[in-house]
C-alpha cells in the first residue's frame, strides 16, 4: 500500500459483506477501515497514523452503487466520485455528481469514496455541503445486524458520532426532481481542493431554497434565514426567475451569515475591519452563492 510507513499494518481484513466488515472490526478494536484510502494513507506516509490492522472495504459490493426506495436515493458508502461523476447519476442528483467532477484529478475521483468524503470530515470534502443542502441521511451499519439512521449534518456537527466497530453504510438522499447547484473556488487552477464552495438546491413541493457553505468552517454551514428570506420571493408557480439585484443581495445575505463582522471590543465602539483575506473570502462566497441560486433559477 505504501513504500513510506516506517511500520505497516500487522493485519489486513477483506471482508465480503458489511456485516463482515462491522464483525472483523468488532474482533480487532484497534482496525482501522478503508476504502479508496486517499486520505489514510497520506497520514500513514506522513507518520500521522500508525494502525493496528486494516478492513478493506473494498470487495463489497453492496455499497458500490445505489437503488431507488420510496422516493429517496440509497447510495452504496462505497460509491467512487468517479462513479457518481457519471451521466447517469448526474440525472439522479445533478449538485452531488458536479461536486464528485470537482473532487480532484483522476487518480483521486476513481479511488476516494462517498462514505470515506463523509467520514473523514474534511472541511474541504466537496460531497459535505451538497449532502448538507439535500438534508441526507445515513445508514449505519453495527454489530449483530443492527441498522440506525443519522442526519448527516448530525455526523458532520459531532453531535452524533460513530459507535465503536460501526461504519457508513448507505446515505439516503431525497429526489426532489428539480434544480440543484454546486460550484467551488480554488486556490490554483484546474481541480484542487476547495478555498469555499457552495451548494444550492431548489425544493419545489416545499417552495424552500436550500443552500450550504463548505470550506469555511470545519463543517458545512446553512444559512437558514437567507434560505426563507430568498425563497419568499420566488414565484413558485410562474417562471420562478429573479432579478439580478435579488440574486447579489442574497449572496451578501449568505456570505455575512456565513463570515459575519467581528463584534467590537467594547459597547458603543465601531466593530474592526475584517483583514484583506477574510473579506476576499466573504466576497468569493457571495458570488458563488449568487451565482448557485442564478443558475439554479434558470
Amino acid at each position: 500500500m505504501t513504500t513510506h510507513a516506517p511500520q505497516a499494518a500487522q493485519s489486513v481484513t477483506l471482508p465480503a459483506s458489511l456485516d463482515e466488515a462491522v464483525a472483523a472490526l468488532t474482533a480487532m478494536p484497534a482496525a482501522v477501515p478503508v476504502a479508496g484510502g486517499t486520505d489514510l494513507m497520506a497520514a500513514v506516509n506522513k507518520g500521522q497514523l500508525r494502525p493496528a490492522g486494516l478492513v478493506g472495504l473494498g470487495r463489497i459490493s453492496e455499497i458500490r452503487g445505489w437503488r431507488y426506495l420510496d422516493g429517496h436515493a440509497l447510495l452504496g458508502a462505497g460509491l467512487t466520485h468517479a462513479r457518481m461523476g457519471r451521466p447517469d447519476f448526474a440525472a439522479l442528483i445533478p449538485a452531488l455528481a458536479a461536486s464528485a467532477r470537482a473532487a480532484g484529478p483522476p487518480q483521486i475521483r476513481n479511488a476516494g469514496t462517498l462514505g470515506g468524503n463523509i467520514a473523514t470530515a474534511a472541511p474541504t470534502g466537496d460531497a459535505l455541503p451538497v449532502l448538507a443542502a439535500l438534508e441526507a441521511d445515513l445508514v449505519i451499519a453495527g454489530p449483530g445486524g443492527a441498522r440506525r439512521e443519522i442526519p448527516v449534518s448530525h455526523l458532520l456537527a459531532g453531535r452524533e458520532m460513530l459507535a465503536p466497530a460501526e461504519l457508513i453504510g448507505f446515505v439516503r438522499v431525497p429526489l426532489l426532481h428539480a434544480p440543484q447547484v454546486f460550484l467551488k473556488a480554488t486556490g490554483r487552477t484546474g481541480p484542487g481542493r476547495a478555498t469555499a464552495s457552495v451548494a444550492v438546491v431548489l425544493d419545489p413541493a416545499r417552495r424552500g431554497v436550500r443552500c450550504a457553505v463548505g470550506a469555511i468552517a470545519p463543517m458545512p454551514l446553512r444559512p437558514l434565514e437567507a434560505e426563507r428570506w430568498i425563497a419568499s420571493l420566488i414565484d413558485w408557480d410562474g417562471e420562478r426567475g429573479l432579478a439580478a439585484e435579488a440574486l447579489a443581495a442574497f449572496g451578501e445575505y449568505v456570505a455575512a451569515a456565513c463570515i459575519p463582522d467581528p463584534a467590537p471590543a467594547a459597547q458603543g465602539e465601531e466593530p474592526p475591519a475584517l483583514p484583506p483575506a477574510v473579506l476576499h473570502l466573504r466576497r468569493t462566497v457571495a458570488a458563488l452563492a449568487r451565482r448557485a441560486l442564478g443558475r439554479a433559477l434558470s
